[in-house]
């Protein structure tokens, strides 16, 4: 039935209010009655249970950073049955992201480009959402995903990373550094070794015992991208998101000049599956057996997240294909992955 709803209804819509009124059905799908009757049709089967982070996972699939920025749907997206919830992109600053549009759909490519430019409430708002999530806590697992507040300059990003995470580390099960993003000025050269040690110690100091990640972007190089699993390992950090939307426009089905009338912006979907497995087998092959990696980009089946698995991922998260697959999605991963 979504498939056809998607190609009749909803792929007429704008994207960006597209999903808002889906998050405000998921939101329904999280209170009271709704939840339960929810849960009863989604629940996990037990053998998909996975630890890591010092943490139990329902499921090793889960909803990455971006779909939920400000946790507004934590309730709703456990009750579908997905293992974690990464929020965010929280700033430390309020901020509301760049100017509209900047969400597009490449339908053909089963693909998104997005520009969103981390709009979300602020550390304070999302730190006193979490605060009464806790008080009832959703049986899944929360991530929060943090980044630089646009008005801060690149040279006091890591007072600014610092002020989030000590605001959101005691409410989160764990937290991840974003300086992966292409939508914010400056972000991405953070990644560099030399600017990203300094800040990944600041804050994991801020962060206390909550688990600590780096989210980094498929577009480095390589080499880059052992070092910064590396550094990780190094510094202590309990693990690696691999990875963020990429820049490239490489393989894409959609007509190119339609592609570069939409302008700049990060692309999630399909188009990254090959890549995504590169860097995925990349950051195993340069960390601890032990090391948590959790894998993004093009993860659309059960056999998708099967075969990050097996490459090596310890977790796997999803965001795009809720778009094109609906609500259902996370239930229809776990039964796949359960069957094999």
């Amino acid at each position: 039935m979504y498939p056809l709803l998607f190609r009749a209804v909803l792929s007429r819509f704008d994207p960006e209010f597209a999903h808002h009124a889906g998050m405000a059905v998921i939101r329904v799908l999280g209170a009271g009655p709704f939840a339960r009757v929810t849960r009863a049709c989604t629940r996990p089967d037990p053998t998909l249970r996975v630890d890591a982070l010092g943490l139990s996972f329902a499921s090793p699939f889960g909803i990455a950073a971006g779909f939920d920025k400000n946790a507004v749907g934590v309730r709703g997206l456990a009750a579908l049955g997905f293992g974690h919830v990464e929020v965010g992109t929280v700033t430390a600053i309020p901020q509301e992201g760049n100017p509209r549009p900047r969400l597009f759909r490449l339908i053909a490519d089963r693909a998104v480009i997005n520009r969103m430019g981390f709009n979300n409430e602020g550390a304070d708002a999302v730190a006193r959402r979490l605060a009464r999530l806790r008080r009832g806590a959703p049986d899944t697992v929360i991530g929060v995903n943090i980044g630089k507040s646009r008005v801060v300059d690149v040279e006091d990003a890591t007072a600014d990373y610092v002020s989030s995470a000590t605001k959101l580390a005691p409410l989160a099960d764990y937290l991840a550094v974003n300086v992966s993003s292409p939508n914010t000025p400056g972000l991405r050269g953070l990644q560099a070794v030399e600017t990203l040690a300094p800040l990944l110690r600041a804050v994991q100091k801020a962060a206390g015992e909550t688990p600590l990640l780096v989210k980094i972007a498929p577009d480095l190089p390589d080499d880059e991208i052992t070092a910064i699993a590396k550094l990780a390992v190094d510094e202590g950090l309990a693990g690696i998101i691999a990875h963020n939307t990429t820049i490239s426009r490489e393989g894409l089905v959609t007509d190119a000049s339609a592609v570069e009338a939409l302008g700049a912006g990060g692309l999630s979907g399909a188009p990254l599956k090959e890549r995504s497995l590169q860097v995925l087998r990349l950051v195993r092959s340069a960390v601890p057996e032990d090391f948590c990696v959790i894998a993004v980009g093009g993860v659309e089946t059960a056999s998708d997240v099967q075969e990050r698995l097996e490459a090596g991922a310890t977790l796997v998260q999803g965001y795009t294909a809720f778009l094109y697959r609906g609500p259902f999605w996370g239930r229809e991963i776990n039964r796949g992955l359960a069957a094999r």
